[in-house]
């Protein structure tokens, strides 16, 4: 027989001899190297150019990271109209509801340290917490405060903000009378208020108002210099973006609102810079910036837990999608991600994390408009290596146009309708009043020095609309602040001719703010009685 050995040996010698094809590793092609961050995002600069041009946005910043590496940031544009000021990953824009899962990390730090559970009961922690119904009042847990499952809703939608000038305890002697939207922990309903009450629960336990223990425990231990968690900080500060909304067509700059009551919410401030840490803290190992543990790896990754599901379209094939603490979660090509985007006054954010790729993120504008998704949508595909013929922006762009001319058409169905030549009940002077409501408070309705018609809401310097007669006993409201747009009011009279009772129509969410308040599909009718004079 052969010698098996020697047979191997030759065998071994052939293989590796100069000149024998495929199977010398001296000829063989070398394998390609991988395309680096920076050169998959080589065309980002071009696609953000041509987007934020058909959009009119003045500037954006972007922030990618993948492990613990930030792998680019990078600003575009101006941080305010006429300013000359450029965008870079420093600049400061509102973070807006990305606030949220920061919020729900930081209770999270309170139950590493065995201060509650995320099954706790609010009223343990906060004795005055009432809601209308005394059973829900007693069962809401933490954990439903941060998941959207209490039932509470908006109350004015993001235009105007509901009483902003009380605290949170005030705010909520007023929500206790409430209605349900939906029955506790049976739909999601989305609720800033609701995580105001978790800021309070957080201050409650820790000691130390919320903002604080964010910077103490958050922003500091990982060096998020240029985060905050009021636009009080921003005063003297340099590199901060400015708020832009398209009002009658032109893209202008709109003045800055504050959301310290419902700070947990979305308050917080930062550069993309900063952000990038946060995205960090979520991916590689959960929990641990640069070798420090900030929060445990399963306090952090309960907050990526879902906590509901939502339906779906095609419940054989669309992937489960849901809500977790602070967190939406969806897939995208197949992966899993957690995800969260943020709007407040001409400011919009959107934050993407895809944990099987290590991979973050986050875009953020001064307009309030729908190019992030584009942008994220772009970034996404050219980190994971998906080659498509689809333009993100010339998708999106073209069903914003199609949307606007819908919604333009709406509005001038309803405007249509309008009967000018039919004159109100009363002389200007007879819907002057005060006028009341369990939930909503105050409402005044008086002439002012120019004769005018006003209506002022909760007492509030900042809440006052001019009346324009729209017809019979409906007026239009104007706010003086042009970024809140405007909102139909209504006035009932009594058997003996006077008024009765004030209809405020609340936008809760407007179809397109850059066309106006209405139309509108999600609205609430709040009818106030007029207090005796």
């Amino acid at each position: 027989m052969p010698d098996i050995s020697l047979i191997q040996r030759l065998l071994l010698i052939v293989f590796l001899l100069p000149g024998c094809g495929a199977l010398s590793p001296l000829l063989a092609d070398p394998p390609e190297s991988e395309p680096s961050p920076q050169q998959r995002l080589a065309r980002l600069p071009e696609f953000m150019e041509r987007g934020m041009a058909d959009w009119g946005i003045p500037g954006m910043a972007v922030a990618v990271v993948q492990g613990d590496e930030v792998v680019y940031t990078r600003g575009f544009g101006y941080t305010r109209l006429g300013s000359g000021e450029r965008v870079d990953e420093h600049t400061v824009f509102a973070m807006a509801s990305l606030t949220k899962a920061m919020t729900a990390a930081a209770l999270g730090i309170l139950v590493d340290e065995g201060k509650l559970h995320w099954d706790d009961r609010v009223r343990d922690h906060l004795p005055w917490f009432r809601l209308s119904d005394p059973w829900v009042t007693e069962e809401v847990r933490i954990r439903d405060l941060l998941s959207h499952q209490v039932g509470i809703g908006r109350l004015t939608g993001n235009r105007l903000r509901f009483m902003p000038g009380r605290d949170p305890q005030t705010i909520m002697s007023f929500v206790r009378h409430m209605p349900f939207e939906a029955s506790f922990r049976s739909a999601y309903v989305y609720s800033n208020i609701m995580y105001m009450v978790a800021g309070q629960v957080l201050e409650a336990v820790s000691g130390v108002p919320w903002d604080q223990f964010m910077a103490e425990r958050l922003f500091t231990p990982m060096g998020m210099t240029r985060t905050g968690t009021s636009i009080s900080q921003l005063a003297g500060m340099d590199n901060v973006s400015w708020p832009h909304q398209e009002i009658d067509g032109e893209v202008q700059v709109i003045q800055r609102r504050c959301f310290d009551n419902v700070g947990p919410a979305a308050s917080v401030n930062a550069s993309v810079h900063d952000m990038a840490r946060w995205m960090i803290l979520q991916l590689g190992e959960p929990g641990v910036y640069e070798g420090e543990r900030i929060i445990s790896r399963e306090s952090l990754l309960e907050t990526h837990q879902p906590q509901q599901v939502f339906r779906l379209d095609d419940p054989l094939g669309d992937q489960l999608t849901g809500y977790a603490l602070g967190w939406g979660l969806r897939h995208y090509e197949g992966y899993r991600v957690s995800q969260h985007s943020g709007a407040t006054d001409g400011m919009t954010s959107f934050l993407v994390l895809m944990p099987e790729k290590e991979l973050g993120v986050l875009v953020v504008s001064n307009l309030f408009c729908n190019f992030r998704p584009a942008v994220v949508r772009y970034i996404l595909d050219a980190m994971i290596g998906i080659q498509r013929e689809k333009d993100w922006h010339t998708h999106f762009f073209t069903e914003y146009l199609e949307l606007r001319e819908e919604t333009l058409a709406r509005r001038a169905e309803l405007e249509g309708l309008r009967q000018p030549d039919r004159a109100h009940s009363l002389p200007l002077s007879g819907y002057a009043g005060l006028f009341t409501h369990p939930v909503y408070d105050n409402a005044e309705v008086r002439i002012d020095q120019g004769g005018q018609l006003v209506l002022q809401l909760w007492d509030d310097p900042g809440m006052i609309a001019d009346l324009e007669h729209w017809h019979y006993d409906t007026f239009r409201a104007h706010w003086r602040n042009r970024a809140m747009r405007e909102k139909f009011i209504a006035f009932d009279m009594d058997e003996t001719g006077a008024v009765s009772h004030l209809n405020i129509h609340f936008t809760l969410r407007q179809i397109l703010i850059s066309v106006g308040i209405y139309p509108a599909d999600y609205t609430r009718e709040v009818r106030y009685s007029r207090q005796p004079q």
